[in-house]
């Protein structure tokens, strides 16, 4: 703000609304000579006249629209992270493999993996004097036939053999037992009886039973 007190005071207001027009001023004055125009009329007047007199200088000057600054006051307010360190991209790393990990417990809570089916036809197989019992369960859709052994495994030279015998009486192997659980591949259907046999190493060498056959159930429904 020019102060020039060899001014006449009403040359000295009219100097001071033609800065105010023309943003001549700092911040402070220019506020005080805002608050000035609300209350002080014939001030507001000097500012309009002003106004009017320099109003035709922006016929020169084509109107331009507004920049668009968003970008720049967002860089400003929220610089880029600086590029982390060693130490840093481990731990980056490492929270990227935590952050997996959540996602796979999400995903495994939200959609959990089905269920194993359950079989269909059971029979339970019981050698009283050998304390043998197998318990036998068939999925037909995998094909598949599951036994849980508890008891003696047979000795040195020896092995449980299992079998399907269909309802006309005709046996067919359905292979070897191990101890504890052994799954075996192989087609059984409902009315149809299972059975163990004791075998000499490697299984029968026929296609029937050549040893004692312990015990025989009828596949069933649970």
């Amino acid at each position: 703000m020019t102060d020039d007190t060899s001014l006449d005071p009403r040359d000295q207001d009219d100097l001071l609304a033609a800065e105010y027009v023309l943003g001549l001023l700092g911040p402070d004055d220019w506020r005080r000579a805002q608050e000035r125009v609300a209350v002080d009329g014939d001030f507001a007047a000097k500012v309009q006249g002003w106004e009017n007199r320099l109003a035709p200088l922006n016929e020169y000057f084509p109107e331009e629209p507004a920049p668009d600054l968003l970008d720049q006051i967002e860089a400003r307010l929220f610089p880029p992270a600086p590029t982390p360190a060693r130490r840093g991209w481990l731990w980056g790393a490492g929270l990227g493999t935590a952050i997996a990990a959540v996602l796979a417990l999400v995903v495994f809570v939200a959609f959990p993996p089905a269920p194993p089916p359950a079989p269909t036809l059971q029979a339970e197989l019981v050698d009283a004097e050998r304390g043998l019992t197998l318990l036998v369960g068939v999925i037909p859709q995998e094909e598949a036939v599951i036994i849980n052994a508890t008891g003696p495994m047979p000795e040195a030279g020896s092995v449980y053999e299992l079998w399907a015998i269909d309802e006309g009486g005709a046996p067919r192997s359905l292979g070897l037992l191990d101890e504890g659980e052994t799954r075996l591949s192989g087609v059984v259907q409902p009315g149809e009886t299972v059975a163990v046999s004791l075998e000499p190493a490697g299984g029968s060498p026929e296609p029937v039973p050549t040893g004692p056959v312990l015990a025989t159930a009828l596949l069933a429904t649970p």
